[in-house]
């Protein structure tokens, strides 16, 4: 059992490497900021269409292939997901403490702005949106990783060797999702700290989720509900990618940088997914 719990620990905790990336160097320079958010929107997508929701549909069609039953159910599930996130979404206010950086910019020392009046509020603004990008995007990866931790949990408990590829395809794919919500949120507020340990927190929701699971959630997530959890976490990681991620990016200016990160984040998924 510790060491399942370990390497579900293991696995949550690679989200640090991405938010120390994210937070290190130039990392709030407009290019870095559209790589860091297309490739995350990249790997949120293809892993959504390509794993989450067909395994939800083969898990509720009862492990073989998938039945149009199941399929019909993963396809409603997935839809769920989206429309739970986007009431979520709405309730999150647009301006998220707007007089935070009135007149001020990170690393100014303090001094007034010497831009007008126009650019400060469209600065304003566009940091607005990050720290909520960052706040939204850091809940639902951390509601993903509450059963993808206790998935990984539990196959390390049956049979280790069978957990060692799935820990490592989760780990390398936590990467870029701890720098899809370090980037926004040090670009937000200036802080490396909060960039850090917010993208870090959201990655122990994986042996939190482990714990949870095998305490309180094991008699009661048979087949059909996981195969639910599957396909509506998919639902979520599409609208984060298509709502928040590829918008903020886009916003950056930078958008064949955006576009070649976001087929670059696809590919380095496949290429995971291919290996392990």
């Amino acid at each position: 059992m510790l060491l399942a719990f370990l390497l579900t620990l293991f696995a949550g905790a690679t989200t640090s490497i991405g938010a120390a990336l994210g937070v290190m160097g130039r990392g709030t320079s407009p290019k870095v900021l559209a790589g860091g958010l297309g490739l995350s929107a990249g790997v949120m997508l293809y892993v959504s269409f390509v794993e989450l929701l067909p395994e939800g549909a083969s898990v509720l069609s009862g492990g073989g292939a998938a039945t149009p039953r199941g399929t019909a159910l993963a396809v409603l599930s997935f839809f769920v997901g989206i429309l739970v996130i986007a009431v979520v979404d709405r309730l999150v206010p647009t301006a998220v403490n707007p007089h935070e950086f009135a007149g001020r910019m990170s690393g100014s020392g303090g001094r007034p702005e010497v831009r007008d009046a126009e650019e400060q509020a469209a600065d304003r603004a566009l940091r607005a949106r990050l720290l909520r990008t960052g706040l939204v995007t850091a809940g639902a990866l951390a509601l993903h990783n509450v059963p993808e931790g206790f998935a990984t949990f539990m196959a390390a408990l049956q049979a280790p060797e069978i957990a060692i590829p799935v820990v490592a395809a989760i780990a390398l794919h936590n990467i870029p999702e701890g720098l899809a919500i370090a980037v926004p949120v040090r670009r937000a507020t200036g802080s490396r700290s909060k960039a850090f340990w917010l993208a870090t927190m959201s990655g122990m929701a994986e042996p939190a989720g482990a714990v949870i699971g095998y305490l309180l959630l094991g008699p009661f997530l048979d087949g059909t509900t996981m195969g639910a959890i599957l396909a509506g976490v998919a639902g979520v990681m599409v609208f984060v990618s298509l709502d928040e991620l590829l918008p903020a990016a886009e916003e950056t200016g930078e958008h064949h940088t955006v576009i070649y990160s976001l087929i670059g984040g696809m590919a380095i998924m496949a290429l995971t997914l291919l290996v392990l």
